[in-house]
């Protein structure tokens, strides 16, 4: 299930801007996302008990030939996406964006130059500087056990498609926690109105931040509704482990074929942290919030002396990206927490799934009580 179905049946409205045919990140024109999960039991509390994998997302078929637009944003610092000084340099991306554990960033950056020199022997770079972002999955899974393997990057990179984006448990988000309860890959687009462009805006994150309490989903304050006694376990888990700091991650991909500059980009990738706000995020201290953004309106070859003739949209024009981009940030982690299932890991801990009829019964009342007042007003008794 994805929220815009409870949403629905509900009558709570998640924005103005109406997704694209698969609400997905795929439905930009030539992007396709890849998975590989990695689940396995070993022996002992800790040692082999992994919950982990990669997660690609694509550009376009000719990215390590043809560099796109692209800009990234940090809104706290606690963690890693490396290519990005390139991208702030030079405004390109140049690989595709791969997503996994903290760990296990060195290990992908370096299998995804191996897979494009094996892949395109007719085509080798001087250089590849490939753009790889982690967050945290050792609540769950042995991070120290370094389970990810060139073979699991490969096995995203040759998964890539176009299409509906599985979301939740799988690829790097299988082991990550959203709001206290299971988390991981969540997806969501907008398309701009016709008379705007008709642009498309797709979204895909990988979630692992926040407490229950903070939890807000298409304005209602959800988190706050759900006891923990609701879920077996959490009352504990939250006077323990969890109980303190909000000490999670996300990473935010958003991509377009808006015609823009890699100056815009970055602008877009800023407003990743309103749709995270909107969600209940608060960026702890110990969180790594960073966010990329790209167009594949243009294509740009390495050549020396080449000059390219680009067009761009007016700084005036944007105002409905930015929307675009909030909107389908807050859908797309809630999107994560709906798909994500209840799943267990190291040291016996348990990680459950949001409870969706809980979820459903809180913004149905909102959704009444939302209709009642605008009948009010309507017959003039409110306002």
């Amino acid at each position: 299930m994805r929220i815009r179905e409870i949403c629905e049946r509900t009558g709570i409205s998640l924005g103005l801007l109406e997704p694209g045919r698969h609400n997905a990140i795929t439905d930009v024109p030539g992007v396709r996302v890849g998975h590989s999960t990695i689940v396995r039991d070993g022996e002992g509390p800790v040692k082999d008990i992994i919950r982990t994998g990669v997660t690609v997302i694509v550009p376009c078929d000719d990215i390590v030939e043809n560099s796109v637009s692209a800009g990234y944003f940090s809104q706290n610092g606690n963690g890693e996406f490396t290519g990005c000084h390139w991208m702030d340099e030079a405004g390109l991306l140049s690989t595709p964006i791969a997503l996994t554990n903290t760990h296990s960033v060195g290990v992908v950056r370096d299998a995804m130059i191996s897979c494009y020199r094996e892949r395109m022997p007719e085509f080798v770079p001087e250089w590849m500087l490939p753009a790889v972002a982690e967050t945290w999955d050792g609540w769950l899974s042995d991070i120290f056990g370094m389970a990810v393997t060139p073979e699991h990057v490969r096995e995203a990179l040759d998964s890539a498609s176009s299409g509906p984006v599985e979301e939740g448990c799988v690829g790097g988000g299988t082991g990550m926690i959203l709001h206290d309860f299971k988390g991981g890959i969540g997806t969501s687009s907008r398309v701009t109105p016709a008379d705007r462009g008709g642009y498309t805006v797709g979204v895909l994150v990988q979630g692992n931040y926040g407490k229950r309490h903070d939890l807000t989903i298409a304005g209602v304050p959800v988190g706050r509704y759900i006891p923990a006694s609701r879920i077996p376990g959490k009352a504990e888990q939250e006077r323990g482990e969890r109980a303190s700091k909000d000490t999670g991650s996300i990473i935010v991909v958003i991509a377009t074929d808006a015609p823009i500059s890699a100056d815009q980009c970055r602008r877009l990738a800023r407003r990743a942290t309103l749709g995270l706000a909107r969600t209940g995020g608060i960026c702890g201290n110990g969180s790594g919030d960073i966010f990329a953004a790209f167009s594949t309106a243009h294509r740009f070859r390495e050549e020396t002396g080449r000059i390219y003739d680009i067009r761009t949209l007016g700084s005036d024009s944007l105002d409905e990206l930015f929307r675009a981009v909030v909107e389908a940030t807050h859908e797309a982690i809630v999107n994560a927490m709906c798909a994500a299932k209840t799943t267990s890991g190291i040291r016996g801990r348990v990680m459950h799934a949001l409870p969706l009829d809980e979820v459903e019964a809180v913004m149905r009342r909102y959704g009444e009580l939302n209709a009642a007042l605008l009948a009010d007003a309507g017959r003039g008794h409110v306002g």
